[in-house]
């Protein structure tokens, strides 16, 4: 919460005098303006005196709109400089990125990080329709789209499939070192974070892993793309290539780098030059 010193005044703890039990709660879709703020909070602010705000995005859109505004650039630093990682779990995720790198010797210690979730391939968002832009790509589109951007065989490759599925075949096939996390997390860090019922901790691996790698590619469209984007870009790191059929033999990368990059149209831009 450092990051936000001088900006908005944050407590570690409740003062005395605000019980938990009357704090009224407020449903507030993520990145409101501040009439909304004037309209639907401040009301309720007044009457009561304390108010929880419970967050939701009610679309995927992380682009800038219009002119930065003084509250667009307090919402970025909260949205992006405000939550740091417990040290246990910073720790295994150095250890994993470090992993990688070490697996990397050939290429500099560089990989790519691909979010890759099977699952989803299935669900209505990844279906498309005509006339529409496709949004997903499996292992196999994937591992073409790199072949074909020029990427080599001895890359290295972070999926963020939690466990093996045999549909990640054809990308292993082309690329021979393709890891999940259950291939490279620590054994003594297993039980508590692959194998706990909650599994927000797998998806902090890995949008921490796909922010710190060296190139990330997104094969499906969605909020884990725009945050990590986010993330990528207040660190500097803007390699990021989103996938596309390319029916030529092969094509520049940087054709295919995200908008999101090269229009310099996200939300995080508010706050990072």
């Amino acid at each position: 919460m450092k990051s936000m010193e001088g900006v908005v005044r944050v407590v570690k703890d409740l003062p005395s005098h605000v019980s938990k039990h009357k704090i009224a709660a407020v449903k507030v879709p993520n990145r409101v303006t501040e009439d909304y703020i004037a309209k639907h909070v401040e009301p309720i602010y007044r009457s009561k005196g304390s108010v929880r705000l419970a967050t939701y995005f009610p679309s995927i859109n992380m682009k800038k709109a219009g002119e930065k505004s003084d509250a667009d650039s307090v919402a970025c630093l909260a949205m992006y400089e405000s939550l740091e990682l417990q040290q246990e779990t910073h720790d295994l995720v150095d250890s994993m990125v470090e992993r990688l790198r070490t697996l990397s010797r050939k290429s500099d210690g560089q990989f790519i990080a691909v979010d890759l979730r099977v699952e989803m391939l299935d669900k209505k968002g990844c279906q498309g329709s005509e006339g529409k832009e496709k949004s997903c790509f499996n292992a196999q589109e994937v591992a073409m789209f790199l072949r074909k951007i020029g990427f080599e065989k001895d890359t290295t490759i972070y999926v963020t499939q939690s466990r093996w599925d045999e549909s990640l075949d054809s990308l292993k096939d082309l690329f021979p070192k393709t890891y999940t996390k259950e291939s490279i997390i620590p054994a003594d860090k297993k039980k508590k974070f692959l194998e706990s019922e909650d599994s927000e901790l797998e998806k902090v691996i890995d949008f921490y892993i796909s922010a710190e790698s060296n190139v990330f590619v997104p094969a499906i469209s969605g909020l884990f793309y725009a945050n990590v984007a986010g993330k990528r870009i207040g660190s500097g790191k803007s390699q990021i290539l989103v996938p596309a059929n390319i029916p030529d033999s092969s094509a520049s990368a940087s054709s295919f780098l995200s908008h999101y990059v090269s229009k310099k149209n996200h939300f995080a831009y508010s706050c990072y030059c």
